[in-house]
């Protein structure tokens, strides 16, 4: 027989007065604050439960993350080379998830701070891994959002007394829940003490404090130029717990992203169009990864290389699949006469 459970009256005869909505994450937490649904020591209540009982995920839920973070870390895996990088990167997926674990076993935790300083040579795959890295984290629930807001000094410096400051916090307002990616930001401190870029660090210093539950920041550039910029703002350094080295990338390297740029595209290097293009990367001037290589010259050279292909065949429209696919050594070859350079 089935049991039937009929609920009781309270015993004082009156309802029970409904639960007041629970902020389900910190950054839910100070978003109220920000809309004046709570008082700080009300938060401060509300941010102690969540550290002793953090909201549990549905099944369904929980399988799209372990969804996310696996897609996050297989591009991460794909990219050619960076094997320093992709370690360190797997050490803090890992440093969260048990952060995570912690929490539910009622442990204590340390505040999470993820800002971190890429130095390298360009095209040496740090915008592309700050991308993926903004996805990692939004899957493993460390950012809201998870979007890449790319700036430069001029977004971030303005005219005039006070116009820097008020630049610099709409940017951080962009990226809030996501990160905020500033390359060359050595060139912030440039200019001296009387230049407004001081004023964009010191209003970007507060900003992190004061949002460090709800974005990333990540300086970007030049290895001595970033060394040079963290010693003449010392406060900045410690406030960047990660550091990762972006290397050149060898020629074995170089070629292999080629191959990888030429698949995704649907084309495909032959025999010889291989060797072309490893004796153009041999060829290369020295220094020349400090100013514009790397991966970046590899795309061009492949883009180059299509150009060419297709002028070769502009006037066989009998080509078939495979040719229409295949690059030769020709398609790498510099055209004659004057007037082309290195891309």
């Amino acid at each position: 027989m089935e049991r039937v459970v009929v609920s009781r009256p309270p015993a004082n005869g009156r309802s029970p007065s409904p639960q007041p909505p629970q902020p389900s994450s910190p950054d839910e937490v100070l978003r109220w604050i920000e809309d004046g649904r709570i008082t700080p020591p009300q938060a401060v209540v509300y941010l102690h439960q969540l550290e002793r009982e953090p909201a549990p995920d549905t099944t369904d839920d929980q399988r799209q993350r372990e969804r996310e973070i696996e897609a996050a870390l297989a591009e991460l895996d794909a990219l050619i080379g960076l094997h320093h990088v992709k370690r360190v990167i797997r050490e803090i997926r890992a440093y969260v998830t048990v952060r995570e674990r912690r929490a539910r076993a009622g442990l204590i935790n340390e505040p999470l701070t993820l800002h971190m300083v890429f130095t390298g040579n360009p095209g040496t795959g740090k915008t592309t891994v700050a991308r993926i890295l903004a996805r990692l984290f939004r899957a493993l629930g460390v950012l809201e959002k998870g979007h890449l807001v790319e700036v430069e000094r001029a977004d971030l410096v303005g005219e005039y007394i006070g116009h820097t400051a008020q630049k610099t916090r709409q940017v951080i307002h962009q990226a809030l829940g996501g990160v905020l990616f500033i390359d060359e930001a050595y060139s912030l401190a440039r200019g001296g003490e009387k230049d407004f870029g001081k004023e964009a660090i010191d209003t970007l210093v507060k900003q992190m404090e004061d949002h460090r539950q709800r974005l990333v920041v990540i300086l970007a550039g030049y290895r001595q130029e970033m060394a040079w910029f963290l010693q003449v703002n010392p406060g900045l350094r410690s406030r960047f717990p990660i550091h990762l080295t972006f290397p050149d990338y060898t020629v074995d390297e170089l070629v292999a992203i080629a191959h990888q740029l030429a698949g995704q595209r649907q084309y495909r290097l032959d025999p010889g169009a291989e060797q072309r293009l490893r004796e153009i990367l041999l060829s290369l001037p020295p220094g020349y990864g400090e100013r514009s290589g790397n991966a970046r010259t590899v795309r061009n050279l492949i883009e180059r290389a299509i150009r060419r292909q297709a002028v070769r065949l502009l006037d066989r429209p009998a080509a078939g699949r495979e040719e229409l696919m295949r690059l030769t050594a020709a398609d790498f070859d510099p055209a004659p006469g004057p007037g082309e350079g290195w891309p």
